[in-house]
């Protein structure tokens, strides 16, 4: 069966469409830019995200709230719980 790619539940023509009508409501010449503008949106967005979640995490350390040894301990009980499972599963998936 022949699979078609989709992204967020829109397929290739529909992306084709909407790529058109950008084109066609800004130009070929402002696209760079706006790509550009947002890609420093997104690159500042997650530099506050990391440093609202240093923050955090440095308050924590200091007021004794999180003992981040014993998170790490788990995280990783955790991922090899899920690598064994994977492991015994993965003979038992079906194929796409």
């Amino acid at each position: 069966m022949i699979q078609l790619t989709t992204l967020l539940f829109i397929g290739g023509t529909e992306i084709i469409f909407i790529l058109f009508i950008v084109v066609m409501v800004f130009g070929s010449d402002k696209i760079p830019e706006i790509a550009r503008g947002l890609g420093k949106g997104m690159r500042q967005l997650k530099d506050a995200t990391n440093d609202i979640k240093h923050e955090v995490t440095k308050s924590a350390k200091e007021n004794n709230i999180v003992d981040t040894d014993a998170a790490k301990e788990i995280q990783q009980e955790l991922n090899k719980v899920k690598d064994e499972l994977e492991d015994f599963t993965g003979s038992l998936r079906r194929n796409k």
